[in-house]
């Protein structure tokens, strides 16, 4: 297969990466010690925000999963966080406690959660013919030229499942 064409693995990748650091007696230690002091910053500044009362949260699993993914998968964690937050603002206007916001979050999270193991199934879906006919073309249905309209197709969808995952999370809180 055109190596263009190959399907990304992040996790795969790094993994693979630590395993044979780890056979091969290679670990590049430097880089190791230098993750676990960013870790351990994150999770002190985290515990201090926390202390605060602040709302704004430093997680260092996001922050640890945003440092070794490519930037495209980056931004659905930051846009969750950012709804996330405005369905707590919505909550706290509405006259809503810790509680539903806890409970309008929650809901939000087994939403996303879904569209996140959905998303996984497709791409094994979609691995099986771009392996079998080596090509990621093999399921084109639309004419050449179609680039600059899927664009703009594939935002409002993403804006559509912004606005559903808002609103989805909002109702819990109701």
């Amino acid at each position: 297969m055109d190596p263009d064409e190959m399907l990304q693995a992040p996790q795969a990748t790094l993994m693979a990466s630590v395993a044979d650091g780890v056979f091969s007696r290679n670990l590049p230690w430097g880089m190791i010690g230098i993750g676990a002091l960013i870790a351990a910053s994150v999770i002190a500044l985290d515990q201090v925000l926390k202390a605060r009362g602040s709302s704004l949260r430093v997680p260092v699993l996001a922050v640890a999963v945003g440092i070794y993914l490519p930037i495209e998968l980056e931004v659905p964690i930051f846009v969750g966080g950012l709804v996330a937050w405005l369905v707590g603002r919505a909550v706290r206007r509405g006259g809503g406690d810790g509680g539903a916001v806890l409970q309008a979050n929650h809901r939000g999270l087994l939403f996303s959660s879904g569209l996140i193991t959905g998303e996984a199934l497709v791409g094994i879906l979609l691995a099986i013919p771009f392996a079998a006919w080596q090509s990621t073309d093999v399921l084109s249905i639309v004419p050449e030229g179609f680039d600059a309209a899927a664009s703009w197709i594939g935002a409002a969808v993403v804006v559509g499942f912004i606005f559903w995952l808002y609103r989805a999370s909002l109702r819990a809180s109701e």
